[in-house]
């Protein structure tokens, strides 16, 4: 049985760290972002508001569920797509592409190759990119602020239910 993946949990203070080193890399400016759902929404919106882009559009990518059983399949499989840009938004424009983490790379990958085929410039960018999950062999980020093996949990991710809130007033 194989392990369980080492855990890492970022706060907002490491988060700070991982933006002051992504931001510098960016060889060109982009005209618009195209923030993957949802983990890229906080990450994309910290970099929009550092690098002035205002063109802000989201893309929702869905894979089928894996069965245990079905695992090698289920790689194989066709995203689809529950929300994405229209073409005229991305056509000829230099697009940056955010999610929190390239794991597989599967999302960041089907949403790179849509906006290029509806005729934008797209290039990636994560704040954690896993080569050792990645199944797109050399291909990596454009951009990414630290390469890991972990399993990354967010601060953003922390349960914040109202469960939390009510036990705090008990």
């Amino acid at each position: 049985m194989p392990s369980e993946p080492r855990r890492e949990m970022i706060a907002w203070e490491e988060l700070d760290k991982l933006m002051d080193h992504l931001v510098p890399q960016f060889q060109r400016e982009f005209t618009a972002m195209v923030l993957i759902t949802r983990g890229g929404i906080i990450p994309g919106g910290m970099l929009a508001e550092a690098m002035d882009i205002t063109h802000i559009l989201t893309a929702a990518v869905d894979f089928p569920a894996q069965m245990e059983s079905q695992k090698s399949s289920a790689f194989m499989a066709w995203p689809q797509f529950i929300q994405f840009p229209a073409d005229d938004k991305l056509r000829g424009r230099p697009i940056l592409i955010v999610d929190d983490v390239w794991g597989s790379g599967r999302t960041i990958t089907a949403v790179k190759n849509r906006v290029s085929a509806a005729g934008g410039f797209p290039e990636t960018c994560v704040l954690h990119f896993n080569p050792y999950r990645n199944l797109f062999g050399s291909a990596r980020p454009d951009y990414y602020a630290a390469i890991t093996d972990a399993f990354i949990v967010y601060p953003w991710e922390i349960d914040r239910g109202t469960d939390q809130v009510l036990l705090g007033e008990i």
